[in-house]
């Protein structure tokens, strides 16, 4: 049991970072953590991590036990629920991020279900646009919209993300509708400022051709909702994805326009690190997700409702 519980201890340490966050984890005092990270050190005979004040570094033989720890322990999580699979039960914690606006948006629903599903179950969840490092941060599964440069991670794509350029009717009573991409060139573009080329709008003509057009406008900001909404009060034309616009489209506060060009398409995924075990409970959100968003999403649905 205290090798389990040494093991336990150090991978809690590598993925949170420290002492303290790991003790909180385990829900243990910080000193029996370094305790435990101690004995392991001397049964081994070797350092796995080196401590400074300042901060904490996994050594070479340390990544390597990390790694091959982190598979025993989802092996006996695996073991675990494996008993418990006659009977429905999935227990633990699922670690899951999320990027802010959809999360915030349309994952209360599917996470709300499968949570009464799974009622010991207990959700961690990190709603953050930035990019973290699912191993490093204990992360099991996150949900990533658009390229994913990171090979190392396994990757289930759920659904695919639309985009479209839309304003408010007043915006476009006051300064006319664009017929053509040079129009945009005369409209306030509301510019979203976490992409590489900002002011480049990116979009495929009828025979498949891609065109970049340069915008420029008022305000630049870091999150959809804000754009969303400062369109929707007339104060430019926006870019959107359509599960942001796709609300506001079906309630008419926005209309589309250009329809007749291609706006980016990507699409989003369930992602896990390949140097991890998938444990059951992972593997049985994935599927939940794959199962809730097929078909048309919701907020496709929502724009083409959109008035007229």
């Amino acid at each position: 049991m205290d090798r389990f519980e040494d093991l336990q201890a150090f991978v809690a340490v590598v993925e949170t970072g420290s002492f303290t966050a790991a003790a909180d984890r385990l829900e243990t005092a910080k000193s029996a953590v370094s305790r435990r990270i101690s004995a392991l050190e001397e049964r081994l005979g070797v350092q796995l991590l080196r401590r400074t004040t300042r901060q904490l570094n996994v050594t070479d033989a340390g990544r390597s036990f990390y790694e091959q720890g982190v598979r025993v322990l989802a092996d006996l999580d695996e073991a675990e629920s494996s008993v418990l699979k006659e009977h429905g039960e999935l227990r633990g914690t699922l670690r899951v991020a999320l990027p802010l606006t959809f999360g915030i948006r349309h994952m209360h629903e599917p996470i709300a279900a499968f949570s009464r599903l799974h009622p010991q179950l207990r959700f961690d969840l990190n709603l953050d646009d930035r990019r973290i490092d699912l191993v490093e941060e204990g992360i099991d599964v996150a949900l990533r919209i658009g390229r994913l440069p990171d090979s190392s991670l396994i990757a289930r794509r759920l659904f695919e993300v639309r985009s479209v350029v839309c304003g408010s009717p007043d915006y476009f009573k006051q300064h006319g509708i664009p017929a053509t991409l040079a129009d945009l060139k005369n409209h306030n573009c509301l510019i979203y400022g976490n992409l590489a080329e900002p002011n480049k709008w990116v979009c495929r003509d009828s025979n498949g051709k891609s065109i970049r057009i340069d915008v420029a406008g008022t305000m630049t900001a870091n999150n959809g909702d804000f754009l969303n909404a400062a369109s929707a009060q007339g104060l430019g034309i926006a870019l959107q994805p359509t599960f942001i616009a796709g609300e506001l489209m079906r309630r008419g506060e926005l209309i589309p326009v250009l329809t007749n060009y291609e706006w980016p398409v990507s699409a989003a995924y369930a992602v896990y690190p390949a140097t991890r075990h998938l444990s059951r409970r992972v593997r049985e959100l994935i599927d939940f997700l794959v199962e809730y968003f097929s078909g048309v999403p919701s907020w496709d649905q929502d724009c083409a409702r959109c008035p007229t």
